[in-house]
């Protein structure tokens, strides 16, 4: 079973709206600190590109000022609502847009952007290149695109290791495949942008791990209450598998020593060509 057009695979109800600003609350200071080594600031364009329900696009607009402005841009009519929701003044530099990039461009004028932030929405769709063309013809020459997207998927998993929590990892990956999606695709990001001629400015993994009772605990196991139910309604397993999932979470949150670790970020900042040859 596949998400219908218009809805993602992680599903766009109330429950993921909450996991959504729990994650954004978590990993909000890295997302900082890359817009800061991008350069980033007052006066910019910016396209919040798979925007969800706006936590970002908050950021951007307070980050670009007045006299910048950013285009949200995301396919679910349902977080979109909520993301004009908070820019409802009509003073807002905020301009939203119901857009699915495997089919439609940005809305950009001209390629006015100067900078572009994309965060765990190349891993959804099914022509990465595609979405990467996308944001190009949205940048003006010199343009930047931040992009955060998983290199190693597997490393989603505890230690010591659960085959609970492993079994649910690579469950998860083949749903994303079986949406036409692909978990480890910052490396197939990375070898894209180098052919169309974008300078690479930097290349960082991040890591990331946590005990029960650190706050970033909350966004793997979050996710693994939301998700693994999401598993049994796309068919992927069945009530007796979820439930020995969450069991599994539930004695990792008791035994006082298991870390659980996130998946592999590969943080990517590149460069637009000012000049193209043969372009």
């Amino acid at each position: 079973m596949k998400p219908t057009h218009g809805d993602y695979v992680l599903g766009s109800h109330g429950t993921e709206l909450d996991r959504l600003g729990v994650q954004h609350t978590l990993w909000r200071d890295l997302m900082l600190d890359g817009w800061r080594r991008a350069g980033l600031g007052l006066g910019n364009n910016v396209v919040d590109v798979g925007a969800g329900p706006g936590f970002a696009t908050a950021d951007l607009s307070t980050i670009v000022g007045a006299t910048g402005s950013v285009t949200a841009v995301d396919r679910s009519s349902t977080f979109l609502a909520t993301l004009q929701a908070r820019f409802a003044e009509p003073t807002s530099n905020v301009t939203i847009h119901e857009v699915d990039l495997m089919r439609e461009a940005i809305p950009c004028p001209n390629g006015n952007h100067d900078a572009a932030w994309c965060r765990w929405v190349a891993m959804f769709v099914p022509d990465p290149a595609l979405l990467l063309e996308r944001i190009d013809h949205a940048l003006k020459p010199g343009g930047v695109v931040i992009l955060h997207e998983y290199c190693r998927y597997e490393t989603l998993s505890m230690l010591p290791r659960r085959s609970e929590i492993d079994s649910f990892t690579a469950l998860a990956s083949k749903s994303f495949r079986a949406a036409g999606g692909e978990p480890d695709i910052a490396g197939v990001l990375l070898a894209t942008l180098v052919r169309r001629g974008f300078e690479v400015c930097e290349v960082r993994p991040i890591a990331r791990g946590a005990r029960f009772g650190d706050p970033l605990w909350q966004w793997p196991a979050g996710f693994v209450r939301t998700y693994a139910p999401r598993l049994v309604e796309l068919g992927f397993a069945d009530a007796a598998w979820c439930a020995g999932v969450l069991h599994a979470l539930e004695a990792a949150e008791q035994d006082g020593v298991s870390l659980f670790l996130t998946p592999m970020v590969l943080e990517i900042i590149a460069r637009k060509p000012v000049e193209r040859i043969n372009s």
